[in-house]
């Protein structure tokens, strides 16, 4: 089993789709699902933009995306995606509409996962949850946690919620161990910011991996404070000022006979999609 990882797309729903497509034509490797570390930019209407993405939608349309893209068919992106057949799991990041996310995942409420699209192909996962993904030869077992955390007691949707960290509690006391651990925020022991309940996740409940976004820092791999897992700052899929992905910003997890190993995606593949082409490609 492969999985692509990716963090903060802001909007740009399609892209990891794209990569994730040209990743198997350049080396025949085949991807059976995405993972994304949250900030979708999962924003259907307009209106319910934040100020943050306001602020960047005026310079760069790519951050409506999901509005302009995946809330009605389009018929090129519908074949597209169901040529390539691969799902996108998420998470929640603080760039979202979550007024919207928390009305599906109460339509869904006996879901673990929940389809946010009109093509059914992104799906976001409820935080604290034992998930699975499935091949023929394969079980990848995860969690995710969305949203960010908050020193401040702050209670607006874009911070963990009470209901969220209920289930993580139940988390806490199960016997299993898992893959990876997928968030948007990072943990809070050494920062000064971050998720405090990410902390007492990784101190209680062994992860193989820990996939996170959000930060703004470069790509790292480093082995957490509990001495097991291995936690991977995603870089953030962004283009910069040369209008090229920065490195790291593509990671695979390979899963085959019961054995985890990761690959950062070279430059000169992403390189190939730029913020001039990735649309035409």
């Amino acid at each position: 089993m492969r999985v692509a990882v990716f963090s903060d797309i802001h909007g740009k729903i399609l892209l990891p789709f794209k990569l994730v497509d040209l990743y198997q034509k350049e080396t025949g490797n085949k991807i059976d699902f995405i993972l994304q570390c949250g900030d979708m930019g999962a924003y259907p209407n307009i209106e319910n933009l934040d100020k943050a993405t306001i602020k960047h939608a005026q310079h760069d349309r790519d951050e409506l995306g999901f509005h302009d893209d995946f809330t009605k068919i389009n018929q090129n992106i519908k074949v597209f995606l169901d040529e390539l057949n691969i799902n996108m799991i998420c998470v929640r990041g603080n760039h979202e509409d979550h007024d919207f996310l928390d009305n599906l995942e109460k339509e869904s409420s006996d879901k673990s996962i929940f389809p946010i699209d009109v093509y059914e192909r992104v799906f976001v996962c409820r935080s604290g949850l034992e998930q699975k993904l499935e091949t023929e030869d394969e079980v990848l077992n995860f969690v995710g946690i969305g949203r960010i955390g908050d020193r401040k007691g702050r209670t607006e949707n874009r911070f963990i919620q009470d209901y969220e960290r209920k289930e993580i509690k139940k988390l806490l006391k199960t016997k299993n161990s898992f893959d990876i651990l997928l968030t948007h925020d990072k943990d809070d022991s050494q920062s000064g910011y971050g998720m405090a309940e990410i902390r007492e996740v990784l101190d209680h409940v062994i992860f193989h991996y820990h996939f996170y976004g959000h930060t703004g820092e470069p790509f790292k791999q480093e082995t957490d404070f509990n001495g097991i897992t291995q936690s991977i700052k995603v870089k953030e899929l962004e283009f910069n000022e040369s209008g090229i992905l920065e490195k790291g910003c593509m990671v695979i997890l390979t899963k085959e006979n019961g054995e985890l190993s990761i690959e950062i995606v070279d430059q000169k593949l992403t390189n190939k999609m730029t913020k001039f082409n990735w649309k035409l490609q």
